[in-house]
């Protein structure tokens, strides 16, 4: 019931946000979306810096080195 409720709330949250969002002026819009973009990217940053620090991403580490011992690493 108490995962119910939530998700309610979380849906009831969200219409009300894209709601919102839809009938704000063009220049507001266009504030919102700088603002939400850069928010966006500073998650996203985050999350590849845990990743990272968690090892989840040595893999590719791996990879590059693996390429580069067989001379198949492509220059940028």
């Amino acid at each position: 019931m108490v995962f119910a409720k939530q998700q309610e709330n979380h849906m009831t949250t969200l219409s009300e946000i894209e709601k919102a969002v839809g009938n704000l002026r063009d220049q507001d819009y266009s504030e919102f979306r700088r603002w939400f973009l850069e928010h966006d990217w500073n998650k996203w940053d985050a999350q590849i810096a845990s990743d990272s620090a968690a090892g989840k991403l040595d893999f590719l580490i791996k990879e590059a080195a693996d390429a580069k011992t067989k001379g198949t690493l492509k220059n940028l």
